[in-house]
Protein backbone atom coordinates (compact mmCIF):
# COMPACT_ATOMS: atom_id res chain seq x y z
CA UNK A 1 0.00 0.00 0.00
CA UNK A 2 1.55 3.46 -1.28
CA UNK A 3 2.04 6.23 1.05
CA UNK A 4 -0.27 8.69 -0.61
CA UNK A 5 -3.11 6.33 -0.49
CA UNK A 6 -2.49 5.14 3.48
CA UNK A 7 -2.33 9.36 3.95
CA UNK A 8 -5.89 9.23 2.25
CA UNK A 9 -7.41 6.12 4.19
CA UNK A 10 -6.41 8.06 7.31
CA UNK A 11 -7.61 11.57 6.39
CA UNK A 12 -11.12 9.80 5.43
CA UNK A 13 -11.54 7.68 8.84
CA UNK A 14 -10.49 10.93 10.41
CA UNK A 15 -13.62 12.88 8.82
CA UNK A 16 -15.97 10.48 9.44
CA UNK A 17 -14.93 9.98 13.07
CA UNK A 18 -14.96 13.84 13.64
CA UNK A 19 -18.72 13.96 11.67
CA UNK A 20 -20.40 11.31 13.40
CA UNK A 21 -18.76 9.84 15.66
CA UNK A 22 -18.53 6.56 14.52
CA UNK A 23 -16.18 4.80 11.60
CA UNK A 24 -17.66 2.28 8.97
CA UNK A 25 -14.63 0.33 7.50
CA UNK A 26 -14.26 -0.74 3.97
CA UNK A 27 -12.72 -3.89 2.33
CA UNK A 28 -10.45 -2.69 -0.58
CA UNK A 29 -7.62 -3.25 -2.56
CA UNK A 30 -4.99 -1.18 -3.73
CA UNK A 31 -3.94 -1.35 -7.14
CA UNK A 32 -0.17 -1.92 -6.53
CA UNK A 33 -0.80 -4.47 -3.95
CA UNK A 34 0.82 -7.39 -5.06
CA UNK A 35 -1.04 -10.48 -5.71
CA UNK A 36 -1.27 -12.99 -3.04
CA UNK A 37 -1.13 -16.77 -4.29
CA UNK A 38 -1.64 -19.64 -1.75
CA UNK A 39 -0.18 -23.01 -3.00
CA UNK A 40 0.99 -26.59 -2.14
CA UNK A 41 4.74 -26.31 -3.55
CA UNK A 42 7.69 -25.72 -0.98
CA UNK A 43 11.43 -25.68 -0.75
CA UNK A 44 12.61 -26.31 -4.64
CA UNK A 45 8.88 -26.25 -6.88
CA UNK A 46 8.26 -23.27 -4.68
CA UNK A 47 11.49 -21.88 -6.30
CA UNK A 48 11.02 -23.07 -9.70
CA UNK A 49 7.27 -21.28 -9.74
CA UNK A 50 8.76 -18.24 -8.19
CA UNK A 51 11.25 -18.20 -11.22
CA UNK A 52 8.55 -18.48 -13.43
CA UNK A 53 6.57 -16.08 -12.18
CA UNK A 54 9.04 -13.24 -11.77
CA UNK A 55 9.31 -13.44 -15.73
CA UNK A 56 5.45 -12.40 -15.75
CA UNK A 57 6.40 -9.12 -14.55
CA UNK A 58 3.00 -8.77 -12.15
CA UNK A 59 4.67 -8.29 -8.64
CA UNK A 60 3.31 -10.83 -6.71
CA UNK A 61 3.59 -13.02 -3.28
CA UNK A 62 3.32 -16.80 -3.11
CA UNK A 63 2.65 -18.82 0.47
CA UNK A 64 3.59 -22.59 0.26
CA UNK A 65 2.35 -25.06 2.71
CA UNK A 66 1.41 -28.61 2.71
CA UNK A 67 -1.38 -27.72 4.69
CA UNK A 68 -2.96 -25.89 2.12
CA UNK A 69 -6.79 -26.85 2.85
CA UNK A 70 -6.40 -25.78 6.39
CA UNK A 71 -4.52 -22.26 6.16
CA UNK A 72 -7.20 -21.81 3.06
CA UNK A 73 -10.70 -22.34 4.68
CA UNK A 74 -9.02 -19.94 7.50
CA UNK A 75 -8.51 -16.86 5.04
CA UNK A 76 -11.29 -17.46 3.54
CA UNK A 77 -13.44 -17.80 6.89
CA UNK A 78 -11.40 -14.72 8.03
CA UNK A 79 -12.40 -12.64 4.56
CA UNK A 80 -8.97 -12.44 3.24
CA UNK A 81 -8.86 -14.80 0.79
CA UNK A 82 -5.80 -14.73 -1.72
CA UNK A 83 -6.07 -13.76 -5.13
CA UNK A 84 -5.57 -16.92 -6.57
CA UNK A 85 -5.22 -20.50 -5.18
CA UNK A 86 -3.33 -23.08 -6.65
CA UNK A 87 -4.56 -26.94 -5.45
CA UNK A 88 -5.31 -30.05 -6.60
CA UNK A 89 -8.40 -30.77 -4.88
CA UNK A 90 -11.26 -30.51 -7.52
CA UNK A 91 -14.07 -31.51 -5.14
CA UNK A 92 -12.95 -28.23 -2.58
CA UNK A 93 -12.82 -25.83 -5.67
CA UNK A 94 -16.14 -26.62 -6.64
CA UNK A 95 -17.90 -26.59 -2.96
CA UNK A 96 -15.98 -23.05 -3.25
CA UNK A 97 -17.68 -21.95 -6.79
CA UNK A 98 -21.04 -23.63 -5.39
CA UNK A 99 -20.70 -21.06 -2.93
CA UNK A 100 -19.90 -18.10 -5.64
CA UNK A 101 -16.78 -17.67 -3.98
CA UNK A 102 -14.80 -18.02 -6.81
CA UNK A 103 -14.56 -15.77 -10.18
CA UNK A 104 -15.12 -17.40 -13.61
CA UNK A 105 -12.11 -17.88 -15.96
CA UNK A 106 -13.73 -18.03 -19.15
CA UNK A 107 -11.60 -16.26 -21.87
CA UNK A 108 -8.57 -16.12 -19.48
CA UNK A 109 -7.31 -19.64 -21.17
CA UNK A 110 -8.06 -21.82 -23.76
CA UNK A 111 -9.82 -24.62 -22.92
CA UNK A 112 -9.49 -26.83 -26.05
CA UNK A 113 -5.44 -26.52 -25.30
CA UNK A 114 -6.12 -29.04 -22.53
CA UNK A 115 -7.37 -33.01 -23.28
CA UNK A 116 -9.85 -35.05 -21.29
CA UNK A 117 -9.37 -35.64 -18.46
CA UNK A 118 -8.15 -32.05 -18.08
CA UNK A 119 -10.74 -30.04 -19.63
CA UNK A 120 -13.95 -28.87 -18.16
CA UNK A 121 -16.73 -30.89 -19.47
CA UNK A 122 -20.17 -28.78 -20.14
CA UNK A 123 -21.62 -26.35 -22.52
CA UNK A 124 -19.67 -24.23 -23.97
CA UNK A 125 -21.79 -20.98 -21.88
CA UNK A 126 -21.25 -22.85 -18.49
CA UNK A 127 -18.73 -21.00 -16.39
CA UNK A 128 -15.23 -22.16 -16.08
CA UNK A 129 -13.51 -22.05 -12.44
CA UNK A 130 -9.96 -23.34 -12.65
CA UNK A 131 -7.06 -24.49 -14.58
CA UNK A 132 -4.01 -27.15 -14.66
CA UNK A 133 -1.11 -25.18 -14.31
CA UNK A 134 0.90 -28.21 -13.63
CA UNK A 135 0.25 -32.03 -14.47
CA UNK A 136 1.69 -35.07 -12.40
CA UNK A 137 1.23 -38.89 -13.13
CA UNK A 138 0.60 -41.82 -10.93
CA UNK A 139 0.00 -45.45 -11.27
CA UNK A 140 3.82 -45.78 -11.05
CA UNK A 141 6.44 -47.33 -9.42
CA UNK A 142 9.56 -45.83 -8.20
CA UNK A 143 12.97 -47.74 -7.77
CA UNK A 144 16.29 -47.32 -8.13
CA UNK A 145 18.31 -47.46 -11.58
CA UNK A 146 19.53 -50.62 -12.05
CA UNK A 147 17.54 -52.38 -9.74
CA UNK A 148 14.01 -52.87 -12.20
CA UNK A 149 11.97 -55.13 -10.35
CA UNK A 150 10.75 -58.77 -11.35
CA UNK A 151 7.13 -58.47 -12.78
CA UNK A 152 5.30 -60.05 -9.78
CA UNK A 153 3.60 -58.84 -6.60
CA UNK A 154 6.07 -57.37 -4.50
CA UNK A 155 5.94 -58.04 -0.53
CA UNK A 156 5.39 -55.46 1.57
CA UNK A 157 8.85 -55.24 3.19
CA UNK A 158 9.81 -54.05 -0.27
CA UNK A 159 7.60 -50.97 -0.06
CA UNK A 160 8.61 -47.44 1.08
CA UNK A 161 5.62 -46.14 2.31
CA UNK A 162 4.63 -43.22 4.63
CA UNK A 163 1.27 -42.04 5.17
CA UNK A 164 2.24 -38.97 7.27
CA UNK A 165 1.62 -35.32 5.66
CA UNK A 166 1.20 -31.92 7.15
CA UNK A 167 -2.22 -31.38 6.18
CA UNK A 168 -3.46 -34.45 5.05
CA UNK A 169 -2.18 -37.55 6.49
CA UNK A 170 -3.82 -40.64 4.54
CA UNK A 171 -3.98 -39.54 1.11
CA UNK A 172 -1.38 -41.80 0.13
CA UNK A 173 -3.14 -45.05 0.75
CA UNK A 174 -6.04 -43.73 -1.31
CA UNK A 175 -3.76 -43.85 -3.91
CA UNK A 176 -3.11 -47.38 -3.49
CA UNK A 177 -6.47 -48.36 -3.27
CA UNK A 178 -7.40 -45.95 -6.33
CA UNK A 179 -4.85 -47.88 -8.46
CA UNK A 180 -5.73 -50.87 -7.42
CA UNK A 181 -9.81 -50.50 -8.47
CA UNK A 182 -8.38 -48.76 -11.67
CA UNK A 183 -5.93 -51.71 -12.77
CA UNK A 184 -8.65 -54.04 -11.84
CA UNK A 185 -12.17 -52.78 -13.13
CA UNK A 186 -10.75 -49.96 -15.81
CA UNK A 187 -12.17 -46.39 -16.20
CA UNK A 188 -15.53 -47.02 -16.67
CA UNK A 189 -15.95 -48.69 -13.56
CA UNK A 190 -13.12 -45.99 -11.56
CA UNK A 191 -15.23 -43.09 -13.14
CA UNK A 192 -18.58 -44.14 -11.35
CA UNK A 193 -16.97 -44.65 -7.81
CA UNK A 194 -14.80 -41.46 -8.23
CA UNK A 195 -18.24 -39.58 -8.96
CA UNK A 196 -20.65 -41.61 -6.92
CA UNK A 197 -22.67 -42.45 -10.26
CA UNK A 198 -24.30 -45.71 -10.89
CA UNK A 199 -24.02 -48.81 -9.82
CA UNK A 200 -20.45 -48.80 -7.87
CA UNK A 201 -20.58 -48.13 -4.36
CA UNK A 202 -18.24 -48.08 -1.38
CA UNK A 203 -20.13 -50.69 0.80
CA UNK A 204 -21.51 -54.12 -0.88
CA UNK A 205 -20.03 -52.96 -4.23
CA UNK A 206 -16.86 -55.61 -5.11
CA UNK A 207 -14.72 -53.59 -6.82
CA UNK A 208 -14.17 -51.63 -4.17
CA UNK A 209 -14.45 -54.10 -1.69
CA UNK A 210 -11.88 -56.84 -3.13
CA UNK A 211 -9.64 -54.21 -3.98
CA UNK A 212 -9.29 -52.82 -0.09
CA UNK A 213 -8.62 -56.82 0.74
CA UNK A 214 -5.61 -57.07 -1.44
CA UNK A 215 -4.45 -53.76 0.20
CA UNK A 216 -5.38 -55.19 3.31
CA UNK A 217 -3.83 -58.38 2.97
CA UNK A 218 -0.20 -56.80 1.82
CA UNK A 219 -0.45 -54.76 4.96
CA UNK A 220 -1.13 -58.03 6.80
CA UNK A 221 2.81 -59.78 6.01
CA UNK A 222 4.33 -57.53 8.11
CA UNK A 223 2.43 -55.63 11.24
CA UNK A 224 5.59 -53.64 12.06
CA UNK A 225 6.08 -52.30 8.70
CA UNK A 226 2.12 -51.24 8.91
CA UNK A 227 3.06 -49.66 12.00
CA UNK A 228 6.00 -47.44 10.50
CA UNK A 229 3.83 -46.46 7.54
CA UNK A 230 1.53 -44.80 9.91
CA UNK A 231 4.38 -42.75 11.20
CA UNK A 232 6.32 -42.05 8.23
CA UNK A 233 5.94 -38.74 6.65
CA UNK A 234 5.50 -39.55 2.67
CA UNK A 235 8.39 -37.22 1.62
CA UNK A 236 10.77 -38.68 4.26
CA UNK A 237 12.84 -37.03 6.67
CA UNK A 238 13.66 -33.33 5.57
CA UNK A 239 17.30 -34.04 5.67
CA UNK A 240 16.96 -37.20 3.73
CA UNK A 241 16.72 -37.83 -0.39
CA UNK A 242 12.89 -39.03 0.04
CA UNK A 243 11.98 -42.54 1.21
CA UNK A 244 13.29 -44.37 -1.91
CA UNK A 245 16.77 -43.15 -1.17
CA UNK A 246 16.82 -43.59 2.65
CA UNK A 247 16.01 -46.95 2.26
CA UNK A 248 14.31 -47.26 5.37
CA UNK A 249 14.35 -51.23 6.39
CA UNK A 250 15.58 -51.77 3.29
CA UNK A 251 12.77 -51.12 1.06
CA UNK A 252 13.46 -50.48 -2.44
CA UNK A 253 10.37 -49.70 -4.25
CA UNK A 254 7.94 -46.40 -3.96
CA UNK A 255 4.59 -45.96 -5.09
CA UNK A 256 4.22 -42.24 -5.64
CA UNK A 257 3.39 -39.49 -8.42
CA UNK A 258 6.39 -37.97 -10.68
CA UNK A 259 6.67 -35.39 -8.09
CA UNK A 260 8.23 -37.74 -5.87
CA UNK A 261 11.01 -36.01 -8.34
CA UNK A 262 11.30 -33.40 -6.12
CA UNK A 263 11.79 -35.35 -2.61
CA UNK A 264 14.31 -37.19 -4.32
CA UNK A 265 16.66 -34.36 -4.84
CA UNK A 266 20.17 -34.96 -5.27
CA UNK A 267 19.46 -38.84 -6.31
CA UNK A 268 16.94 -38.32 -8.56
CA UNK A 269 19.35 -38.72 -11.12
CA UNK A 270 19.07 -42.09 -9.71
CA UNK A 271 15.60 -43.05 -10.03
CA UNK A 272 13.69 -45.08 -12.58
CA UNK A 273 9.87 -45.89 -12.65
CA UNK A 274 7.32 -48.72 -14.57
CA UNK A 275 3.69 -49.30 -14.34
CA UNK A 276 2.54 -50.40 -11.44
CA UNK A 277 -0.23 -52.82 -12.67
CA UNK A 278 1.91 -56.06 -12.35
CA UNK A 279 3.39 -55.04 -8.72
CA UNK A 280 0.28 -54.39 -7.25
CA UNK A 281 -1.25 -56.94 -4.55
CA UNK A 282 -2.27 -59.93 -6.54
CA UNK A 283 -0.71 -58.54 -9.30
CA UNK A 284 -0.95 -59.85 -13.14
CA UNK A 285 -3.24 -56.96 -14.01
CA UNK A 286 -2.47 -55.44 -17.42
CA UNK A 287 -2.30 -51.32 -17.49
CA UNK A 288 -5.89 -50.47 -18.28
CA UNK A 289 -5.38 -46.75 -17.79
CA UNK A 290 -2.90 -44.17 -15.83
CA UNK A 291 -3.97 -42.47 -12.25
CA UNK A 292 -3.03 -38.51 -12.83
CA UNK A 293 -3.47 -35.38 -11.01
CA UNK A 294 -2.88 -32.06 -11.27
CA UNK A 295 -2.56 -28.35 -9.92
CA UNK A 296 -5.40 -26.04 -10.71
CA UNK A 297 -5.46 -22.69 -10.28
CA UNK A 298 -8.61 -20.35 -9.59
CA UNK A 299 -9.80 -17.35 -8.71
CA UNK A 300 -11.11 -15.62 -5.73
CA UNK A 301 -10.37 -12.57 -6.67
CA UNK A 302 -11.38 -10.23 -9.68
CA UNK A 303 -8.46 -7.80 -9.55
CA UNK A 304 -7.01 -7.21 -13.02
CA UNK A 305 -3.38 -7.98 -12.08
CA UNK A 306 -4.85 -11.32 -11.08
CA UNK A 307 -6.75 -12.42 -14.26
CA UNK A 308 -3.86 -11.40 -16.06
CA UNK A 309 -1.41 -13.36 -14.25
CA UNK A 310 -3.62 -16.47 -14.26
CA UNK A 311 -3.88 -15.61 -18.13
CA UNK A 312 -0.03 -15.77 -18.30
CA UNK A 313 0.42 -19.01 -16.40
CA UNK A 314 -2.52 -21.22 -18.47
CA UNK A 315 -0.99 -19.37 -21.92
CA UNK A 316 0.74 -22.21 -24.14
CA UNK A 317 3.98 -19.88 -23.58
CA UNK A 318 3.87 -19.57 -20.06
CA UNK A 319 3.09 -23.53 -19.50
CA UNK A 320 5.88 -24.21 -22.71
CA UNK A 321 8.55 -21.90 -19.78
CA UNK A 322 6.83 -23.83 -17.08
CA UNK A 323 7.74 -27.28 -18.72
CA UNK A 324 11.47 -26.03 -19.12
CA UNK A 325 12.03 -26.58 -16.14
CA UNK A 326 13.34 -29.44 -14.24
CA UNK A 327 11.06 -31.97 -12.90
CA UNK A 328 7.60 -30.09 -14.21
CA UNK A 329 4.72 -31.27 -16.66
CA UNK A 330 2.46 -29.89 -18.08
CA UNK A 331 -1.41 -30.45 -19.19
CA UNK A 332 -1.54 -28.09 -22.06
CA UNK A 333 -1.99 -30.05 -25.28
CA UNK A 334 0.26 -27.46 -26.84
CA UNK A 335 3.00 -27.85 -24.95
CA UNK A 336 6.00 -29.36 -26.47
CA UNK A 337 7.89 -31.72 -24.02
CA UNK A 338 11.74 -31.28 -23.60
CA UNK A 339 13.22 -34.11 -25.81
CA UNK A 340 15.57 -35.96 -23.75
CA UNK A 341 17.18 -39.21 -24.36
CA UNK A 342 14.36 -42.05 -24.79
CA UNK A 343 15.21 -43.70 -21.14
CA UNK A 344 14.96 -40.62 -19.40
CA UNK A 345 12.64 -40.81 -16.58
CA UNK A 346 11.22 -37.50 -17.90
CA UNK A 347 10.71 -38.70 -21.41
CA UNK A 348 8.97 -41.92 -19.93
CA UNK A 349 5.98 -39.21 -17.44
CA UNK A 350 5.41 -37.31 -20.49
CA UNK A 351 4.73 -40.35 -22.96
CA UNK A 352 2.25 -41.99 -20.23
CA UNK A 353 0.61 -37.88 -19.31
CA UNK A 354 -0.47 -37.86 -22.98
CA UNK A 355 -1.03 -41.67 -23.90
CA UNK A 356 -3.88 -43.54 -23.22
CA UNK A 357 -6.77 -43.64 -20.93
CA UNK A 358 -6.00 -41.39 -18.03
CA UNK A 359 -8.37 -40.72 -15.02
CA UNK A 360 -8.05 -38.30 -12.31
CA UNK A 361 -6.81 -38.83 -8.97
CA UNK A 362 -10.48 -40.07 -7.18
CA UNK A 363 -9.91 -38.30 -4.13
CA UNK A 364 -9.54 -35.38 -4.88
CA UNK A 365 -12.76 -34.98 -7.14
CA UNK A 366 -14.89 -36.41 -4.10
CA UNK A 367 -16.89 -33.75 -2.02
CA UNK A 368 -14.06 -32.93 0.48
CA UNK A 369 -16.33 -34.58 3.11
CA UNK A 370 -16.39 -37.40 1.52
CA UNK A 371 -12.72 -37.52 0.51
CA UNK A 372 -11.46 -36.79 4.32
CA UNK A 373 -13.64 -39.81 5.08
CA UNK A 374 -11.87 -41.98 2.65
CA UNK A 375 -8.32 -40.86 4.10
CA UNK A 376 -9.87 -41.72 7.71
CA UNK A 377 -10.58 -44.93 6.77
CA UNK A 378 -7.10 -45.91 5.10
CA UNK A 379 -5.40 -44.92 8.50
CA UNK A 380 -7.85 -46.76 10.48
CA UNK A 381 -7.13 -50.08 8.42
CA UNK A 382 -3.52 -49.25 8.82
CA UNK A 383 -3.67 -48.93 12.49
CA UNK A 384 -5.95 -52.18 13.17
CA UNK A 385 -3.34 -53.69 11.56
CA UNK A 386 -0.37 -52.96 12.84
CA UNK A 387 -2.02 -53.59 16.80
CA UNK A 388 -3.70 -56.65 15.39
CA UNK A 389 -7.49 -55.22 16.17
CA UNK A 390 -10.35 -57.01 14.39
CA UNK A 391 -10.38 -55.37 10.68
CA UNK A 392 -14.03 -54.77 9.91
CA UNK A 393 -13.26 -53.02 5.89
CA UNK A 394 -17.60 -53.47 5.67
CA UNK A 395 -17.78 -51.37 8.17
CA UNK A 396 -15.15 -49.16 7.32
CA UNK A 397 -16.54 -49.01 3.51
CA UNK A 398 -19.91 -48.17 5.39
CA UNK A 399 -18.87 -45.13 7.12
CA UNK A 400 -17.49 -43.48 3.72
CA UNK A 401 -20.97 -44.90 2.04
CA UNK A 402 -22.68 -42.81 5.06
CA UNK A 403 -20.55 -39.95 4.62
CA UNK A 404 -21.59 -39.79 0.37
CA UNK A 405 -25.50 -40.59 1.29
CA UNK A 406 -25.71 -37.52 3.79
CA UNK A 407 -23.88 -34.95 0.89
CA UNK A 408 -26.71 -36.04 -1.34
CA UNK A 409 -29.66 -35.99 0.91
CA UNK A 410 -28.70 -32.68 2.20
CA UNK A 411 -29.21 -31.53 -1.17
CA UNK A 412 -25.36 -30.65 -1.43
CA UNK A 413 -25.02 -28.03 -4.71
CA UNK A 414 -22.50 -29.36 -6.89
CA UNK A 415 -23.43 -28.09 -10.22
CA UNK A 416 -19.71 -26.89 -10.55
CA UNK A 417 -18.19 -31.05 -9.40
CA UNK A 418 -16.51 -32.33 -12.19
CA UNK A 419 -18.52 -34.38 -14.89
CA UNK A 420 -16.45 -36.94 -15.98
CA UNK A 421 -12.90 -38.12 -14.53
CA UNK A 422 -11.87 -40.58 -17.32
CA UNK A 423 -10.17 -39.69 -21.15
CA UNK A 424 -11.77 -41.87 -23.21
CA UNK A 425 -8.43 -43.16 -25.08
Amino acid sequence: MTRRFKMLIFIMVMLLITACGMVVVWAQHDDEEPVTILGTWTAKQAEQFETLLHGFGIPFRYQGTAAQRDVLLSKVQSGEPPDIVIMPGLGELAEYADQKLLKPLNRLYEPQEYGAPWKPTGSPSEHVYWVPVKADLKSIVWYRQGHKPAHRPAPLRSWCIGMGDDGASGWPGTDWIEDLVLQREGPDVYEQWALGTGEVKWWRSDPVHTAWEAWADLLRQDKNAAENALLTDHRGDPDDNGLLFDGRGGCTLEHQGSFALSFYRNDAQHADLMDSAPLLPEGGSRVRAHEVTGDFAALFSDRPQARELIRRLASKEGQQRWAGLADVFSANGQVNPEKPQDDAVEHKIALRLREGPRCLDASDVMAPAVRDTFYEAVLLTIARVATDQDLDIPGLLQDVQRMQDAQSAQGVDNRAAPKTVCSKR
